[in-house]
């Protein structure tokens, strides 16, 4: 799969102007054609006068002029009277939004809030990972402020490999949760496999821009990045 690097660049692709009307094609056609291994899902005018966005299926976004001949790699920022905002990662939530509905909850394990619930997270993890087993371990206090929690596979060595054969036989197991406790604090689980959602989770993982673990996609498709202790997430969602 290409990848953009995440320094800002400038690339020359050439051609003529697409008519108004073609643009958006025009664009798509001419960059899947100059750059081998790019899918484009989605091209759309940016915020910033005279660019475009380009959106691929492996999460990268993409800026372009009108004619597709020059690419911008990196975040879009904006200059307001509050101070710089991010435009790609506000876009990026938008999206990433719209691809976890579509999805839906299908086959994610899930740990339910404590009475009324405020708030649901989705939570992309690895069973191995240290930092998804300390988010794990304070679980029970994330479902304490009213936080449903739904997990949604992503083991970062990829399918077949023995993290990613954890997890399944985690998913196919008579009683996930235990299933996924045990796992969570390094004791082994029976092996096992059965028609399963894992592979698809972590693709979805992959489309909505996780590079690490633990991921966690607010309901706004905002992204938080990495270990949150529960009070702080509580803290950030409003909740406290």
């Amino acid at each position: 799969m290409f990848e953009f690097t995440l320094a800002v660049a400038l690339v020359v692709v050439g051609g003529q102007v697409a008519m108004a009307g073609e643009t958006e094609d025009r664009i798509a056609e001419r960059l899947t054609t100059a750059i081998p291994g790019l899918k484009v899902t989605e091209v759309r005018e940016s915020e910033a006068p005279g660019l475009y966005e380009v959106y691929s299926n492996n999460g990268d976004t993409i800026y372009t002029t009108r004619d597709g001949g020059y690419l911008l790699t990196g975040d879009l920022l904006q200059v307001t009277d509050n101070g710089i905002a991010n435009v790609s990662e506000k876009n990026r939530a938008i999206v990433r939004k719209s691809q976890m509905e579509e999805f839906g909850a299908r086959g994610v394990i899930s740990y339910p809030a404590d009475g009324e619930e405020k708030a649901e997270i989705a939570v992309f993890t690895d069973i191995d990972c240290p930092y998804c087993r300390k988010l794990h371990a304070e679980m029970g206090e994330i479902n304490s402020y009213g936080i449903t929690v739904h997990y949604y596979g992503f083991p970062r060595s990829g399918p077949n490999t023995p993290s990613f054969n954890k997890y399944v036989s985690v998913w196919c197991s008579d009683d996930q949760q235990a299933a996924m406790n045990a796992a969570k604090t390094g004791k082994p689980v029976d092996a096992g496999t059965c028609e399963n959602p894992v592979r698809d989770q972590f693709n979805l993982g992959g489309q909505v821009g996780v590079t690490g673990t633990p991921a966690i996609v607010l309901e706004d498709g905002n992204m938080v990045r990495g270990y949150v202790p529960a009070r702080k997430l509580a803290e950030g969602l409003g909740l406290l």
